[in-house]
């Protein structure tokens, strides 16, 4: 998803010019704290699903074409089909577009996060980098998502009856499963990566030092 320009990566060490460390250090809490927003912020979080909704739109109109093209009885009934296919790809294309743009964009964060907590350790400043409430805003609904996804696309398959369940209504469904399935494990993933960096980051001993 775009957004505004992130920090550029740190200067090669061979060019670094900072007068001192606690210049350096400003700078590099600077960088991450603009990188942190980018990656892991509510915002973000809010980002992600607004673009899943209106994908899901676009979803939702296409099996409706398709039901409409199962159950067509004239030309009309196809010309409509074939109008819900036309809005229904209006809202997929570039609402997928942009969730795969966002993707590389956190890819992008991520690289430029580790590089600049390589220059140097400074645990008081880090420990606002672990932000444990918002991973966890991230994985819950992202975790459920997931498993409430997963579920509907074996369940739905196995309990479809011949002559009471359609094809179009059974692809709807699975569709939705992997919408709700793929959607919850990017959530889940960006939450258990920055768990796994602000480990990494603020070790558990300084980190619980910081809050005595």
């Amino acid at each position: 998803m775009p957004g505004p320009a992130l920090p550029p990566p740190p200067p090669p060490t061979r060019i670094q010019a900072w007068l001192d460390r606690e210049s350096l250090l400003a700078d590099r809490a600077r960088a991450m704290g603009e990188l942190h927003r980018a990656s892991i912020g509510v915002w973000r979080l809010a980002q992600l699903w607004l673009l899943v909704g209106g994908f899901t739109v676009g979803w939702v109109l296409v099996g409706a074409a398709l039901r409409v093209f199962y159950e067509a009885i004239d030309v009309f009934s196809h010309m409509f089909g074939g109008v819900l296919v036309l809005l229904g790809t209006a809202f997929m294309v570039p609402t997928g577009l942009l969730i795969g743009f966002g993707l590389v964009r956190d890819g992008k964060v991520r690289a430029r996060l580790r590089e600049w907590s390589a220059l140097g350790s400074d645990p008081a400043r880090d420990a606002r980098f672990t932000s444990p409430g918002l991973s966890l805003a991230w994985f819950v609904p992202s975790f459920l998502m997931c498993a409430c996804g997963l579920w509907t696309c074996f369940a739905v398959p196995a309990g479809a009856e011949p002559g009471e369940d359609t094809v179009p209504e059974v692809v709807l469904l699975m569709g939705l499963g992997m919408i709700l399935w793929l959607t919850g494990l990017i959530g889940v993933a960006k939450a258990v990566g920055h768990y796994r960096w602000a480990l990494r980051l603020v070790p558990r001993r300084a980190s619980a030092g910081t809050h005595v």
